[in-house]
């Protein structure tokens, strides 16, 4: 994924909580909302489980002690060497389609910040671990993201990882914050596997719906075929049969709340070739 190297970013929409560790307290209480279904096998919160794909890892990871701070992350050419300006860059694309088609629709976007962290932190929906995966909560409205658990996912899971692959994995949790603000996530929030596989497969079609756009918010150029086939290569490695095929040597769909990775790869595509909110519409699932 290239972005733009003289694209100002805005590290401010990211705060970098790494190596700060985690505070006390449970994971009981409000719900979470995942990308993927890495989390049926590791933790369990409520219904709604985070994982998710995916990076390269060619980039530079700061170390904990004297790192260089997000704030570091100034321009596109900072997101094409360093993986967290790179998260850094996708978060601002992200939010500004996402401000510029509520506003075309005659409504108001409310950008929701990324919190990087380091091994476990304290949110409103508890305490964050890596061993959740990326996962959006809908109480702080904000998206947490262990970066180095995208290294375990390639590795146990066999992901081909790849920039844009990290894309999907932002992009999909801010389609449910997307869908928070439109009113669209309290059907998934229900002790019904059907409702949670609507909910996510619709964030992975709202994220296939930036990635249409990406080159349009200033900060990318736009995806080649190669690129998109990081993210849908992202999408079908968290399908809930991929997952438990690899964990537990059988497919039992009756206990999916993700979706398959068929049903993940369609609806980003569908997001993606239409470019089009309208058509992430998947109450016939």
């Amino acid at each position: 994924m290239t972005f733009r190297g003289n694209a100002p970013l805005d590290p401010s929409q990211v705060e970098d909580q790494r190596g700060r560790g985690g505070s006390g307290g449970g994971l009981g209480g409000p719900i979470v909302v995942g990308g993927g279904g890495l989390g049926l096998v590791i933790l369990i919160i409520a219904l709604l489980l985070g994982v998710n794909p995916l990076s390269d890892y060619g980039g530079t990871n700061p170390s904990i002690d004297g790192a260089p701070s997000v704030q570091d992350c100034q321009t596109g050419a900072d997101a094409n060497k360093r993986d967290d300006c790179r998260i850094v860059g996708f978060v601002d694309s992200i939010q500004k389609y996402w401000t510029d088609e509520f506003a075309r629709r005659g409504d108001t976007y409310l950008p929701a910040k990324t919190v990087l962290y380091t091994d476990a932190t304290q949110g409103a929906c508890g305490l964050a671990e890596a061993a959740m995966g990326p996962f959006y909560c809908p109480d702080d409205e904000k998206v947490y993201l262990d970066i180095s658990f995208f290294q375990e996912l390639t590795q146990r899971f066999g992901a081909k990882g790849g920039p844009f692959a990290e894309g999907y994995v932002v992009a999909h949790e801010y389609g449910h914050h997307v869908q928070n603000q439109l009113g669209l996530l309290s059907s998934g929030q229900s002790q019904n596997n059907t409702a949670s596989i609507r909910v996510e497969l619709q964030a992975d079609c709202l994220a296939g719906v930036w990635a249409r756009h990406a080159a349009d918010t200033g900060y990318l150029e736009a995806p080649t075929d190669a690129e998109i086939a990081q993210a849908l290569d992202a999408a079908a490695s968290v399908g809930d049969d991929r997952i438990q095929q690899e964990t537990q040597g059988r497919v039992q769909p009756e206990k999916w709340t993700h979706g398959s990775a068929a049903q993940r790869q369609q609806w980003y595509k569908t997001g993606y070739q239409t470019g089009d909110l309208d058509r992430c519409d998947t109450s016939r699932v």
